[in-house]
Order: structure tokens, then C-alpha cells, then sequence
């Protein structure tokens, strides 16, 4: 142990561990960071090498014998059978299932859906209801027949602590000063700050910042391999990560059908990894987004107001001098194109990810560090009890280029460093000075892509500043752009000229295809004069059709037909008498699938027939399958039974009607399930059928 450690050990005895032993473990195990230091600090508290060692074997027959591995669920499930109960450690979650009028837990590796739970572990914990809980967890064996269920939850742990005391970690800071408290937090973070310099030691705490600042809005986009996501992903119970996918209003804030709070309500930071992937569904969610990462609160029939912050990672695929030296190209030039400016503008800071280290075995640190979990919870604390903005405002003084949104940003960032440096007490002015700088810097990177982007002056206030201890007014600059002409003084693109024109012209960073010479001036039509398009100028005009699809044909699909008429639909009535078997079913998934891609979409209507032969209990639960996960994306499913329906219809509340005479039913069944076709509906086969589209008005 070095000095620093000594140090650490004396002032927080039995919160910290020696972070190679998670390093040596880490790499044979799937499992979250904080689960292995939870086992590390019960078995390894010790500096004796006997005992360590002896410990580490405790914490591998642990994970080897209650870790539940994915391929190994089966194996789980008999242990619980065979011997009426065992002891795992696992992620659970809690899902309340609207058709049984009862929550279930589900086991993410013990893979089972249906496991029953007590009403006090969810009560207490409400993170498994929404994300999941990694927990040490007691499953018993339900050995009476007659019940639905073969599991149930008899004890849960949450893998975490059970009391944390910040009155104790703040008088243990005082016994340490700046620098040596931000190696303690980087040591326990995993790294060794021995060789990082002071700029990137402030990079990996400014990752740091959204864990203990509310409604803080962080980015970082960078190069692959340096550990962009794992303080989202692993460092924090308390966070959890969106690997790409879709981004729905329903998942991420409010559920209208199920009066449910979304994933900002139930954690400190909401963090998308891979943001350039982000589908987002409709531009409601833009716009929830926009109103919640402006002041933590949004409406959706209801108030909701949250603490959650907001992280984006992703990466960058061009060279950082490339692009601040481009008039076409911006910074943000991975995010989707839904994110718009005013979205950007509420990102309080972009972490240049260019300027982080590769991860490397060499990065590691050998020395002691808190257990993860220790100061996840002291992160916790300040972001639900501690408000640091105040004491920040009255200190700071920034230039007269700091606007509105530019003052909260950095106020915010300088608020969240004080927080995790300085959790009790002021810092310096020198320290106070080198957060200040940091936070305009990270601004300023902001604004400076914003004013690229936009076509005025709306951003052209970059030079932000502020006025230090001496009262001297300092401009900050963004060390990748200082230099750089296309970034400083941007190319205005004139709104009334032809695409692509602009009043400097400058070299592009790419070869592009050379622009076609114009046939004739553009008309210039002053703003005061402008007309919106009407809908029918805007969209393609709709007409009945009526046609048949031969036997043999391909190239037909349900978005193919039905998609052009869902303009503006807001419900969906189908009737169809065959959808019992499975693969019927299949179809009407295939059905809804189509329809989800139109975002005014909230209500599907399923009328179905039965006869005799069909097995109710089973086409109810396949049906409410369907019905569960359409919920997740905000479209309530309404299923109708009538014994003597024998209409195939699809009627749209728009006023379109389409009739397909066999109804969803009309594709012939593959030779193979190895073929092309089974799949993608265009390259199916199908069967012979009449197709009628019309307007009922």
C-alpha cells in the first residue's frame, strides 16, 4: 500500500478494496462491477495475503455456485426443484400482468417469467418494477399442482447497501485535499491516475457528473474502446444504460394505458449508448424529451416531474481536425436527425472523447479504491438531497456572450464537480477557477456545432467568458477548434438561395457529387407572404383500389397495402374469424408490426370467431402477449370474440375500409422454414385473393 491507501484504509475502513482483485476476476465473469465488489467486500476485507486469497476463492465458488449463468437456467431451475429451494444471485424484475391481476418476477438467467413474489419486496424496491434489480435471491419450489406457478421468491437482497451515512463520508474528505481526493475517486472508479494528466484526469470525473447533478444533460461522442458506457452500465446501481433500439415516449417517460411513470422516474441517470442508433418512433417523444431535459418535468395528461439526467454516447467515425476544419460537417454529425437544435442546445456538456485513452490492462489500478457500491450511494445522496447551484451563482461571473441556456449549463457543471470533489466545503479560487473553465469549454463545444448548423446569427455568441478572482475577463476556447476557421467563422448558408448555397464558400470535407446546374432562377418568397402546403400538396393522393393477387405472386405485404391509408389514423377495427392458429396468430403480429410504424397509432380492435375446437386458454394467452407488448409502446389492443363473425374487414377511423378476402390469411404455407420468403412478407408466395380499398364517406 502507498501512502495514499494507508490513508484510505485508516479514514474509510471496511468501504474499500484492493481494485486488482476485481480486475483478476472481472475477466472471467459476466457480471456487473458492483455485484463482484458486493462478494469482494464480505469475503477480501482484509490486507493479509493469506486471507485475501482465501477470500477470492470464497467469491469464485460463490459466483460458480449462485451466479446464474444464461445457458445454465435449466440446471438452476432443477437445483430448485431437486432440493425445494436455493440461493441465487440474479437480476429480477417485477411486472404487473393485467390478464392474472397479480405481479410476477422475472428472473433475467434463471430464465423464468412467472416466478411469484410478495407484495413487500416490490413495495420496497421499486426499481424492480421498472429496469430490474440484481439481488441475492432465495427461490423456493411450489410443489402444490393446482397452482399456476412452479417458483416463488422467498427472501431478496438488493445487492447494495443497506445504510449509507454522508455525514461519515464527508468528514472522512476532509482529511484529504483536492488532488488526492480525485485520485481516490479515479482508484475507485478502476483506474490508476498516476499516468493521466490533470485535462483527462477532469474528463473521467466530468463522466462522473450526471450520477450526482439532476436534470443534467451530458454527451460524449469519441472513438470506439474507451469505456464511453461503463460508468452507465456497470459503476452505479442507480443508472442503467439503452443500448440503441427504439426510444418511445411510453418506455422512457409516461405509459398512457398503464398510468405508469417511465424509466425517468425510477433512476438517476438514463443513459443511450450507440446514440446514433436510436429509432425514435414519433416526434412526441422529441418533444417529452426536449420539455424534460429542460427543467425535469413534462406532461402527458398528467404533470410528472423527475430528477433523472440524461447521457448520450456514441461514436465518431470522422477525424475530430477534419471536421472543425469543415463547413459541411459538425460534431454532432452522428445523432439522429430527429435531434434537432433545440434539443442540442440543452446539453450542459460535450466531453471530448477524442482525448480519452484507449482502455488498456496498462490503465488499471493495483491499489485500494471504494467499493463501487459505497460510493454509488454517496452519488445518490447529493443527486436526491444536495442542491449546490446557489452556492456556485453567488461566486461565479460570467461575460455578457454567456446566454440563458449557456448560464444554467455551466452553473450546473460546476455545481456537479463541487459535488464529487468538494462534497462538504468550497474549493479554492484556483480550483473553483479550473472547474469554471472546464464547464464554459464544454458549453462552448456546444454552441460552437449549434452555430455551425444554423443558417443566422442565433448562436453566434461563442466566445463565452468569465471574470476571474483578479477581475480580468477570460475567453474560453475549445482546444480541437481554436484554430479552426470553419468553426470560428462559419459559412451562412442564404436561406433563399438554392440548396447547398452559401454566402463563403469553402472546401468540403468529402468529395461530393457535383450539384446540377439550375433550369431557372428560384422564386423568392418573403417570409410575411409564405403559405402552408395543405395536406393534399403535401401528400400523395389516396385512391380505392381493387385488385387481385394472383396465386404464386409475390410482392405483397401488410405495410405494402394497408400503410398509405393509415395517414392520421388514430384507431384500427379488425375483423377476421381466423386468427386461432399459430401461425394465423404470426400474421397478426406481422399485422401490428406494420401498424406501429405509423406513430398516431393508439388503438388496435381485434374481432375474432372460435368454434368448439379451439383451445380458448391458449389463444388468450398468445393473444395477451400480443397485447403486453404493444402496451410497452403505448397502443392499447381490445379483443372481441363473436361466435358467428364471418367478415374479413379492416377498417381505419379515417375513413378507409380494406377487404382482403382471405383476410390476414393469404400467404401459402413455405415448403421449408429454411427458405427464402418465410420471413420477409414481400418474397412470399401467395395464395389467390380479392383486395377492395375504399373511402366509407
Amino acid at each position: 500500500m502507498d501512502k495514499l491507501d494507508q490513508k484510505l484504509n485508516s479514514i474509510f475502513e471496511g468501504k474499500v478494496l484492493r481494485k486488482d482483485l476485481v480486475h483478476r476476476i472481472k475477466k472471467g465473469t459476466n457480471v456487473p462491477t458492483f455485484v463482484l465488489e458486493f462478494l469482494l467486500a464480505r469475503y477480501c476485507a482484509s490486507d493479509d495475503a493469506a486471507e485475501i486469497q482465501a477470500g477470492l476463492e470464497a467469491v469464485l465458488d460463490t459466483l460458480n455456485d449462485n451466479y446464474v449463468r444464461p445457458n445454465e437456467a435449466n440446471k438452476a431451475q432443477s437445483k430448485v426443484a431437486t432440493k425445494g429451494k436455493y440461493r441465487f444471485i440474479d437480476k429480477v424484475h417485477v411486472n404487473y400482468i393485467e390478464k392474472d391481476r397479480r405481479h410476477w418476477a422475472a428472473l433475467e438467467n434463471f430464465d423464468s417469467r412467472r416466478v411469484a413474489i410478495s407484495e413487500k419486496f416490490y413495495r420496497d424496491n421499486d426499481r424492480l418494477l421498472q429496469g430490474g434489480l440484481w439481488a441475492e435471491v432465495t427461490i423456493s419450489y411450489n410443489a402444490i399442482e393446482d397452482d399456476d406457478y412452479a417458483f416463488y421468491i422467498e427472501d431478496l437482497r438488493p445487492i447494495q447497501l443497506s445504510r449509507f451515512d454522508f455525514e461519515q463520508y464527508c468528514e472522512g474528505r476532509k482529511e484529504f485535499s483536492r488532488d488526492e481526493w480525485l485520485d481516490v475517486i479515479l482508484r475507485s472508479v478502476g483506474l490508476e491516475p498516476a499516468g493521466l494528466s490533470q485535462r483527462v484526469k477532469m474528463h473521467f470525473m466530468a463522466r462522473l457528473l450526471p450520477l450526482v447533478e439532476p436534470n443534467f444533460s451530458f454527451i460524449e461522442l469519441g472513438p470506439r474502446g474507451t469505456g464511453k458506457s461503463y460508468f452507465f452500465s456497470e459503476f452505479s446501481p442507480y443508472s442503467t444504460l439503452i443500448s440503441g433500439g427504439q426510444a418511445t415516449k411510453a418506455t422512457l417517460f409516461y405509459n398512457n394505458q398503464r398510468k405508469k411513470i417511465g424509466l425517468v422516474g425510477f433512476w438517476d441517470t438514463v443513459a443511450f449508448d450507440e446514440v446514433g442508433g436510436i429509432k425514435v418512433k414519433d416526434q412526441d417523444t422529441i418533444q417529452i424529451m426536449k420539455d424534460f431535459m429542460a427543467n425535469g418535468r413534462f406532461s402527458r395528461g398528467v404533470e410528472v416531474i423527475a430528477d433523472a439526467s440524461m447521457a448520450f454516447v456514441g461514436n465518431l467515425d470522422l477525424s475530430v481536425e477534419q471536421i472543425v476544419n469543415s463547413e459541411v460537417y459538425d460534431l454532432f454529425q452522428p445523432l439522429p436527425k430527429e435531434f434537432d437544435l433545440a434539443l442540442m442546445d440543452r446539453f450542459a456538456l460535450y466531453l471530448p472523447g477524442w482525448e480519452m485513452p484507449k482502455n488498456s490492462s496498462d490503465s488499471l489500478t493495483n491499489n485500494y479504491g471504494f467499493i463501487t457500491d459505497y460510493l454509488a450511494e454517496a452519488f445518490h445522496h447529493q443527486l436526491k438531497h444536495t442542491n449546490r447551484y446557489e452556492e456556485v451563482s453567488k461566486r461565479i461571473r460570467l461575460g455578457s456572450a454567456v446566454e440563458g441556456r449557456d448560464e444554467k449549463g455551466i452553473k450546473k457543471t460546476v455545481a456537479a464537480f463541487l459535488k464529487i470533489l468538494h462534497p462538504t466545503g468550497m474549493p479554492s479560487d484556483d480550483e473553483f477557477e479550473e472547474y469554471v473553465e472546464y464547464a464554459i469549454e464544454a458549453r462552448r463545444r456546444v454552441k460552437e456545432q449549434m452555430n455551425k448548423r444554423k443558417s443566422d446569427d442565433e448562436f453566434a455568441l461563442i466566445n463565452l467568458s468569465y471574470f476571474d478572482r483578479k477581475n480580468d475577463e477570460k475567453v474560453v476556447f475549445c482546444q480541437e477548434s481554436k484554430a479552426a476557421l470553419a468553426t470560428q467563422e462559419p459559412a451562412r448558408r442564404n436561406i433563399h438561395d438554392a440548396p447547398g448555397s452559401t454566402v463563403k464558400p469553402s472546401e468540403p470535407l468529402i468529395t461530393k457529387a457535383p450539384v446540377q446546374p439550375e433550369k431557372e432562377e428560384p422564386t423568392t418568397i418573403p417570409p410575411e407572404e409564405s403559405v402552408e402546403l395543405e395536406p393534399e400538396e403535401r401528400f400523395p393522393e389516396l385512391k380505392e383500389q381493387h385488385f387481385t393477387i394472383h396465386y404464386g405472386a409475390t410482392g405483397y405485404s401488410y405495410e405494402s397495402i394497408i400503410s398509405p391509408y393509415l395517414l392520421g389514423a388514430k384507431s384500427i377495427e379488425i375483423e377476421d374469424p381466423y386468427i386461432r392458429a399459430t401461425h394465423q396468430i404470426q400474421n397478426f403480429v406481422r399485422f401490428c408490426e406494420a401498424v406501429v410504424k405509423t406513430p398516431t397509432v393508439k388503438k388496435i380492435t381485434l374481432i375474432i370467431s372460435y368454434d368448439d375446437d379451439t383451445d380458448m386458454r391458449e389463444l388468450a394467452d398468445r393473444l395477451d402477449d400480443v397485447k403486453q407488448s404493444l402496451l410497452e409502446l403505448d397502443i392499447e389492443l381490445d379483443i372481441q370474440a363473436d361466435k358467428r363473425l364471418h367478415d374479413r374487414e379492416i377498417r381505419i377511423d379515417n375513413g378507409w375500409t380494406v377487404k382482403i378476402g382471405r383476410g390476414l390469411d393469404f400467404y401459402q404455407k413455405p415448403d421449408s422454414w429454411f427458405t427464402v420468403g418465410v420471413y420477409d412478407q414481400s418474397l412470399k408466395k401467395c395464395l389467390e385473393t380479392k383486395v377492395d380499398i375504399f373511402n366509407r364517406e
